[in-house]
C-alpha cells in the first residue's frame, strides 16, 4: 500500500458531466489488485483517511495538486518530428509533411526510436493514457505498443488503413491490411493494459473495400476501439460529398459500413451536419476535440453548444502533430478559446460557450475516458480505478505562483493553472503507482 498527501481532485466517474470533488488538505491511498496494478484504494480529506490508514507510509506533497493522468483522446505518434510544421492547410499538410515522415516508421528501428521519444514526452506532460495513431506499418504499431507495455501504460494504438489516394510508402494492400490489423489486434488487444483500435486514416483514404473489412473487423471484435478522422475542413468535406453522393453526410459513411459504435472516437467533427448530432448520441460514438490543431491547421471552431444540446460523449485531444503542443493544459486553454467562438470557420454562426475550468479539467480525463468506455478505469481516481496520477506544482513558475496565490476559488485556480501552466508545473507522473515521471527539485 502507498499513500500520498497533497490537494487532490477527483471525479465522479460515471457521470454526464464534471462531478467533481476536491480537497485543499487530502491524501489517496493505493494498493495493488490480483494482477499487481495499483488501484485506488482511498480518496478524501487527509484527516478521516489517515484515520482509516494510520500505518501506510505518506509521501507529502502539500502545496501540490494531485489530479487524475491526463487522457489524449487522438494523437499521432508518428508526427512527432513535424510538430510545428508550416502548410496552407489539412490536405497539403499531409502531402508535403504528414506522408514523408509516416513513411520513415516503415523502419523498426527508427519507429522504436519516435515511439520512445514520443512516450518520453507524453509523460513529461502528465498524459498517462492515450489513443493514439501508428502508420500503415505493422512495425510502427509493434513499437509503440512494445514501449508502452514496458512502462505498465493503459495505451491504446492501431495500424493506419490507407489504400487509396495516398502516395508511395504509406498506401497499403487492401487485404494485406486488413489481415495484419487482424493479426496485431490479436497479438496486442487485451495484453496487460494495453488496446487496439481499428484505424481508417479517413473516408477518402479508405476504399469501400478496406471500410466493408474494418467494419466487419470491428463487428467480430466488438471491445477493441475504432477511431478516425471526420469533417475537419471545408476542402476535405467537399472531396467526401465527391466521392460519396449518394451518402447523406460524412459521418454517414462511416454509419453505413459499420463503424459507428460504442469506443468509436472520431477526430474533430467541425462541420457536422444536423442529422449528424442525434447520429452520433444514438450509436455511442464520440467526438474528439483538438483544439490546437483546428486553429494551427486553419480548420475551424467545434460548436460546443450543438454538441452539449445532442448529449455527444466528447473529449479533449492534443492531435500532435498538426496541434502544437503535447500539453493538455495548452489543449485546455485552446478550448476554452475555441467555445467561445462565435463562427465555425465555414462563415457559419454557431453560439459561443464560456467553457468552466472543472468542466475543462474533466475533457481531459473522466470524460475522455468516458469516451473511450474507460469511466472507473482510469480518468477519475474514484475508489477502484487504477492509480494513474499526476502531481502539479501552482507555484512552478513565478507568474503562475503569483496569480494562484490570488485566487479567491478553486474555479480560479484551476483556471490560473490552465491559462499559465505548462509542462514545469507537472512535478511527477505515476502510472498504476509507478513513477513514470520525477522533477522534485
Amino acid at each position: 500500500m502507498q499513500a500520498w498527501r497533497a490537494s487532490l481532485l477527483w471525479f465522479d466517474p460515471h457521470a454526464d458531466g464534471p462531478q467533481a470533488h476536491f480537497e485543499h488538505d487530502g491524501l489517496l491511498v493505493t494498493a495493488p489488485d490480483a494482477a499487481g496494478v495499483q488501484r485506488v484504494l482511498a480518496v478524501g480529506a487527509f484527516a478521516a483517511v489517515r484515520a482509516a490508514h494510520p500505518t501506510v507510509p505518506v509521501r507529502d506533497h502539500r502545496g501540490w495538486l494531485l489530479a487524475p493522468g491526463f487522457i489524449d483522446l487522438h494523437v499521432h505518434y508518428p508526427q512527432t518530428d513535424i510538430i510545428g510544421a508550416p502548410a496552407e492547410g489539412l490536405l497539403p499538410w499531409l502531402q508535403r509533411y504528414t506522408f514523408p515522415q509516416e513513411a520513415r516508421l516503415a523502419d523498426a528501428d527508427h519507429a522504436h526510436a519516435v515511439a520512445r521519444f514520443f512516450l518520453d514526452e507524453m509523460a513529461r506532460h502528465g498524459v498517462t493514457t492515450a489513443l493514439t495513431w501508428a502508420t500503415s506499418h505493422p512495425a510502427s504499431v509493434e513499437a509503440l505498443l512494445s514501449q508502452a507495455q514496458a512502462r505498465g501504460l493503459r495505451w491504446i494504438a492501431g495500424k493506419v488503413l490507407q489504400d487509396r489516394h495516398s502516395p508511395d510508402g504509406v498506401r497499403d494492400d487492401t487485404e494485406t491490411s486488413l489481415r495484419d490489423t487482424e493479426v496485431l489486434l490479436q497479438r496486442w488487444h487485451g495484453r496487460g493494459r494495453l488496446g487496439y483500435a481499428i484505424t481508417p486514416r479517413f473516408a477518402p483514404s479508405c476504399s469501400d473495400a478496406q471500410l466493408r473489412g474494418a467494419g466487419e473487423l470491428a463487428a467480430r471484435y466488438p471491445d477493441v476501439w475504432i477511431q478516425s478522422h471526420v469533417a475537419e475542413q471545408v476542402d476535405e468535406v467537399r472531396w467526401v460529398r465527391e466521392l460519396y453522393p449518394h451518402d447523406r453526410s460524412y459521418l454517414a459513411v462511416y454509419e453505413r459500413f459499420g463503424l459507428l459504435r460504442p469506443r468509436a472516437v472520431y477526430g474533430h467533427g467541425i462541420y457536422l451536419e444536423d442529422d449528424d448530432w442525434a447520429l452520433l448520441r444514438h450509436s455511442g460514438a464520440a467526438i474528439a476535440v483538438a483544439p490546437t490543431s483546428n486553429l494551427f491547421l486553419g480548420s475551424g471552431f467545434f460548436d460546443y453548444a450543438a454538441a452539449r444540446a445532442a448529449g455527444i460523449v466528447l473529449g479533449l485531444a492534443s492531435d500532435v502533430g498538426g496541434g502544437m503542443s503535447f500539453s493538455p493544459l495548452v489543449t485546455m486553454r485552446m478550448a476554452y478559446t475555441v467555445g467561445r467562438a462565435a463562427v465555425r470557420g465555414d462563415g457559419k454562426a454557431k453560439q459561443g460557450v464560456s467553457l468552466e475550468p472543472l468542466d475543462l479539467w474533466w475533457q481531459h480525463t473522466a470524460g475522455a475516458a468516458r469516451a473511450l468506455g474507460l469511466a472507473g478505469t482510469v480518468g477519475s481516481l474514484a475508489p477502484g480505478s487504477e492509480a494513474d496520477f499526476v502531481l502539479l506544482d501552482p507555484a512552478a513558475t513565478p507568474l503562475l505562483a503569483r496569480r494562484c496565490a490570488q485566487a479567491q476559488s478553486l474555479a480560479e485556480w484551476l483556471f490560473a493553472l490552465i491559462m499559465l501552466g505548462d509542462d514545469r508545473a507537472v512535478r511527477a507522473v505515476h502510472v498504476a503507482g509507478a513513477a513514470q515521471q520525477h522533477n522534485l527539485t
